[in-house]
């Protein structure tokens, strides 16, 4: 089992590396691409960002100066929510590519849904972003595209309009919040999910049961945290700063956390949600 969870197929048969390195709060600059190109050298290949970021420049930097070939680095960028509408997506997708500096990309993403005004109106918002999203997967411009932060509504409202179905939703994963209502419907509909925060900025670590769990298994919290991400078959994107933790947060494969004891993460009650709503957030 371990072996077979280092990559994810999505619903188009792109594989997708299992873990990827999360660049939320990276500043653009100097240390940004040193931080990329560290996660590089320890074998990450698989780096998701966000117009909202921006660190693209840095990321897309790392990315040329690493000498790893470009068919070997899945890279994932996200359209903000002031840039949604057809018109405005795609040519923030031109900027995107022109900050990264790179031929294509990987997996375009719908940072935020849209959730202002009416039901109609929020849904036909998302509707013509989505639109756009396609065009650029036909072109052949994106490999896979996908949403992020949408919940049941967002998603059952996206469906009835597209013809290309997400390939993808990242959504805010880790022990106590699973968001399991979010996570049945895109297993449903063969979407996967991605964990952003699967570590839940740090606030596990005060988990009584994950602190059991730690000493059972002889693993850190944060491996406890990834290895149930993945064994929900949900790809975390886990973010440090820090060489010896990048090492240890890959460093997953070597043990499986048992039936009993995943049932019993999968049981917390809420803890450590960071607040953002997505019917709320804008």
């Amino acid at each position: 089992m371990s072996s077979s969870l280092k990559y994810f197929s999505l619903s188009n048969n792109t594989q997708i590396p299992s873990i990827g390195f999360g660049t939320w709060l990276i500043e653009n600059g100097d240390s940004a691409v040193k931080n990329i190109s560290d996660a590089l050298k320890c074998g990450y290949r698989h780096i998701d960002t966000a117009a909202a970021y921006g660190n693209e420049e840095s990321v897309g930097r790392a990315i040329r100066e690493s000498g790893i070939d470009r068919s070997e680095i899945f890279v994932t960028s996200k359209v903000w929510n002031t840039e949604r509408g057809y018109d405005k997506a795609l040519a923030a997708f031109d900027k995107t590519m022109e900050k990264l500096g790179l031929d294509y990309l990987d997996l375009y993403l719908v940072h935020w849904p849209c959730n202002v005004g009416s039901r109609e109106e929020w849904s036909k918002v998302n509707s013509e972003t989505w639109r756009a999203l396609e065009k650029l997967y036909k072109d052949k411009r994106v490999r896979a595209i996908g949403v992020s932060n949408f919940k049941v509504h967002h998603l059952e409202e996206l469906l009835k309009s597209c013809s290309v179905v997400p390939m993808v939703n990242q959504i805010e994963f880790h022990p106590g919040f699973m968001q399991k209502e979010i996570l049945d419907c895109c297993r449903k509909n063969n979407i996967l999910v991605e964990a952003w925060s699967p570590l839940g900025r740090g606030r596990m670590a005060a988990s009584e049961l994950l602190q059991e769990l730690s000493g059972k298994y002889g693993k850190s919290i944060a491996q406890i945290c990834i290895r149930w991400c993945l064994q929900n078959r949900v790809l975390p994107l886990p973010k440090t700063v820090t060489q010896s933790r990048m090492v240890e947060n890959a460093d997953v494969f070597d043990f499986e956390i048992s039936v009993e004891d995943m049932n019993r993460i999968n049981s917390m009650e809420q803890f450590g949600w960071s607040g953002h709503d997505p019917d709320t957030f804008e």
